[in-house]
């Protein structure tokens, strides 16, 4: 049997660990997976060629490492910039002056794309260990199903940076609203308490979690591709329905409006001493984390 070739990708794996299961790992250990452009548009490209497998009905996405994902890289993209990247959107030119470039350039690789992702035709599930912090929250809301370590901690460190929480605003639809405004205000929220309220679906010890979540996924696949896509399907819309959707497109213009609060504040170019010492201390050990 000849061996299969599967895409390569530089920030995530992709393989294919059981019948009809796709994964795509995000790998990015040295900097706990925190999610830079290349790797948003890693996982967007591992996704759609999972997608067009025929064969492929349930995708898991998976972390190398201890933490599944310290969120949005605050050290930047290197030497990159967005036009090294496709625009698979409607947004683009992120280096326009002012509110316009900061606002393309997150309603494209943060609303948008994770919007995308949250509707594609194939099964998704989350496979989450260790912390889940901010950004990260939104590649785990993407999936359809969330199994998490006993170990798991979601975190929003939003608050205490100054803002309001993600460009996804997805807490009063995965969790009820006083428990989703406690959250953003408090900035953390255990595992039993996310399974208790709803966001998570399984909670198994670490050790068991790779395998729990390949059997959940294969077992899935035993349903016909259409019972799997429209029970997808007709779940969100019922979501948008009650207008997540719109819903969402209001929370990122607040979110917006906080950049240019914080520019106007205290400069385009955060000078870290020029910040209350509370979120001058987070914002710091949030930089030395995306550096470590």
């Amino acid at each position: 049997m000849s061996q299969v070739e599967f895409p390569t990708f530089q920030t995530v794996l992709y393989d294919e660990p059981r019948p009809g299961v796709a994964r795509v790992t995000l790998n990015r250990p040295e900097k706990r997976n925190a999610q830079n452009m290349q790797m948003t548009y890693d996982i967007n490209s591992a996704f759609d060629h999972a997608v067009r497998q025929p064969h492929v009905k349930v995708i898991v996405l998976a972390a190398v490492g201890q933490h599944f994902s310290s969120g949005h890289d605050l050290s930047g993209d290197g030497s990159k910039t967005w036009k090294d990247f496709p625009v698979l959107g409607t947004w683009a030119n992120f280096d326009q002056p002012g509110a316009e470039g900061l606002y393309a350039r997150e309603m494209e690789i943060y609303l948008e794309m994770t919007e995308r992702w949250r509707n594609i035709s194939k099964l998704l599930i989350a496979q989450v260990q260790g912390k889940c912090v901010t950004g990260g929250l939104m590649l785990a809301w993407c999936c359809d199903l969330i199994v998490a370590s006993d170990d798991a901690q979601f975190i929003c460190t939003s608050g205490k940076m100054g803002g309001s929480g993600i460009e996804y605003y997805a807490y009063p639809w995965e969790i009820s609203p006083r428990q989703a405004k406690m959250w953003l205000l408090t900035g953390e929220l255990s595992v039993e308490k996310a399974q208790q309220y709803g966001m998570v679906n399984d909670v198994v010890p670490r050790a068991d979690l790779e395998q729990h979540t390949l059997e959940l996924a294969e077992r899935l696949t035993k349903h016909t591709s259409w019972t799997l896509n429209m029970t997808k399907s007709q779940v969100n819309h019922a979501q948008d329905a009650q207008g997540r959707r719109s819903s969402m497109q209001y929370a990122f213009a607040v979110h917006q409006l906080g950049h240019a609060h914080r520019k106007l504040t205290v400069g385009a170019n955060v000078d870290p001493d020029t910040l209350p010492e509370n979120i001058r201390q987070h914002y710091l050990r949030r930089i030395e984390r995306a550096a470590e």
